[in-house]
């Protein structure tokens, strides 16, 4: 079953990101914060590959981990 996020208005997405999979996972972000296993479960990314990306985008300051969710950095 697929969950229903609520949508923002378009935004350009940094332009420091280059995969498809982090701009998919950065936009996810975008409207509210996710834990890894929800990641998981509705982008179908492994855990590993999740554990990556989300490491690069706190590296670059475009994700930020809050208690044991991620979310896009105000």
């Amino acid at each position: 079953m697929s969950v229903q996020r609520p949508t923002t208005p378009a935004r350009e997405l940094p332009t420091e990101l280059e995969s498809p999979r982090a701009k998919l996972i950065y936009l996810y972000l975008r409207p509210a914060a996710a834990s890894i296993d929800e990641l998981q479960a509705d982008l179908d990314v492994e855990k590993i590959t999740l554990y990556s990306i989300l490491r690069t985008l706190r590296e670059r300051g475009l994700v930020e981990k809050r208690d044991e969710q991620f979310a896009v950095a105000e």
